[in-house]
């Protein structure tokens, strides 16, 4: 009875235990072993209960032939699916019903309960041409899918922090990724540790008249918005918070890395449904990210839930997704994130506009990580998961200036074309539109000099001379030419600005809004 019921129910109820603990722990499901035990005689009964494996007529008996093994597997299945399934936002939701007691008993299970405030780096990456692709492959866009979030999901662990990397839902087209800083609680512990090691005691006391008065406008009815005390935590004076953030963006720059040296995904260039045979298809992926609070809980009823996060700053990144197309950049920034970067990461970054997102009137700058896979081979660098994990673990800021995948992705981007950029871009700010456009225009033909003249791609010269710098030339040959190898941000704000005959609105404040969802 020991043996049979007695301990597998009780590895059932630890598993559950620890399961109600922390939902995201490993699970164990029993390997399909034979017992290695030792005998011992049980002097009371005369029978063998050292758990040996072997019966009165000298039989072998093979673990999980007993139907509590069996449940033991089934528990520890079912464990692992949910973890995977759910992940850190179910957690909160698995281990809170598991422990909910009425009267000492266990009450029914139930998934919408209230949620959590909590603290992230938010990333949206979305499959081009995805329309496309399911009208052609059909049901085979499945293996598609599957294929790319293979490779999108090895690289968010592997760089993200230890585990605050995760990729939270598939929608389709567009993977939810998210990088959990923290609840509440834990960034406000994290944040007062570091703030009683900065100030000094003077200021400590000043900060503690600072915090009896808010309680008394409190008491006294005073009203304080709830933003300002329990969101608007500044994330970027957590300790340790550049070299989190750091590794968010490398975890997206390396996933578009990924993406286009995986064989697997290789093998779609060559399919005809695709490509008509002849490789003129590539997969590739464009990114959105931003930085700040969100409810991380479920939503749905009894019959169907999801765990996911709701929030401004969850939109926000999806946002950015979108408006990639609008500025012809593979990777757009918030101003939230390039904020928590380090300084090395944010020299790499390009600020593209200032503007205004579609329901705030809080005016905020947009970057890029200028990254491209046409005419780079990223299968030079190709790493074994071995090596690709001791990188990630090893991770230094210099990172930023030596690995190979980042410098090939930005192989197109040179300090005069950076220097010209800046200079037109802030005329367009400053609201000078005329000699922002002539500027911009030179900007846009340094980067198709560059990729040209510098042989990244292959090209006939007799099909490129001086003519593609004339902007009155306007044929299909032309335009294809500089369209594919110019900057997708100088033509963005240069159509903007010769929209309205290079004249800016008179209430021009240097910001513009963002049209695109």
């Amino acid at each position: 009875a020991g043996r049979l019921v007695l301990h597998p129910l009780q590895r059932m109820l630890k598993i559950i235990v620890r399961y109600a603990k922390s939902p995201l722990s490993p699970t164990f499901v029993v390997p399909k072993t034979r017992y290695k035990r030792k005998k011992s005689l049980d002097y009371e009964t005369g029978y063998n209960n050292s758990g040996d494996d072997t019966d009165k007529d000298g039989n072998k008996e093979e673990l999980g032939n007993y139907e509590t093994e069996q449940l033991i597997n089934a528990i520890s299945k079912i464990a692992d699916l949910l973890r995977k399934c759910w992940g850190v936002a179910g957690a909160g939701i698995i281990s809170t019903n598991l422990a909910r007691t009425q009267d000492g008993k266990t009450v029914v299970f139930n998934p919408t309960i209230p949620g959590k405030r909590v603290y992230a780096l938010f990333g949206f990456v979305m499959i081009n041409e995805f329309s496309d692709q399911i009208n052609a492959l059909d049901r085979d866009v499945m293996i598609l899918i599957n294929d790319i979030a293979k490779v999108v999901h090895d690289e968010i662990y592997r760089w993200a922090l230890g585990n605050s990397g995760q990729c939270n839902k598939n929608l389709g087209s567009s993977f939810l990724l998210v990088f959990r800083i923290g609840d509440f609680d834990e960034v406000k512990k994290k944040l007062n540790r570091a703030r009683e090691i900065i100030f000094t005691s003077k200021e400590k006391r000043k900060r503690k008249a600072t915090t009896l008065r808010r309680r008394r406008q409190r008491h006294r009815g005073g009203s304080l918005m709830k933003s300002e005390n329990e969101r608007d935590i500044p994330l970027s004076s957590l300790p340790g918070i550049q070299s989190f953030s750091d590794r968010a963006l490398l975890g997206m720059l390396k996933s578009f890395a990924g993406i286009h040296r995986d064989h697997k995904l290789l093998k779609w260039k060559s399919d005809f449904r695709l490509g008509a045979g002849v490789g003129a298809y590539t997969v590739n992926i464009i990114i959105g990210m931003d930085a700040g609070w969100a409810v991380e809980g479920a939503v749905g009823s009894e019959y169907k839930i999801d765990a996911t996060y709701l929030s401004p700053h969850v939109n926000m990144a999806a946002r950015m997704m979108s408006a990639t197309k609008q500025y012809g950049v593979t990777m757009l920034l918030s101003q939230a994130v390039e904020e928590l970067l380090s300084s090395q990461a944010r020299s790499k970054l390009r600020h593209l506009d200032t503007v205004y997102v579609k329901g705030s009137s809080v005016a905020q700058r947009i970057f890029t990580y200028d990254a491209r896979h046409r005419g780079v081979d990223f299968f030079l660098f190709e790493r074994s998961p071995e090596q690709a994990e001791a990188d990630a673990e090893g991770y230094l800021p210099t990172v930023w200036e030596l690995d190979k995948d980042l410098q090939a992705m930005r192989q197109h981007v040179t300090d005069d074309f950076v220097e010209k950029f800046n200079e037109g871009k802030d005329l367009y700010l400053a609201g000078k539109w005329k000699k922002a456009i002539e500027i911009l225009y030179e900007a846009d033909d340094i980067m198709v000099t560059t990729v040209l003249e510098e042989g990244y791609l292959d090209y006939c010269e007799d099909d490129v001379d001086v003519a593609i710098f004339d902007r009155v030339n306007t044929t299909e040959e032309n335009t294809r030419i500089r369209n594919e190898h110019g900057d997708g941000a100088c033509k963005c704000l240069i159509a903007y600005m010769e929209k309205r005959n290079g004249i800016p609105p008179p209430d021009w404040k240097g910001v513009k809004p963002l049209t695109s969802k």
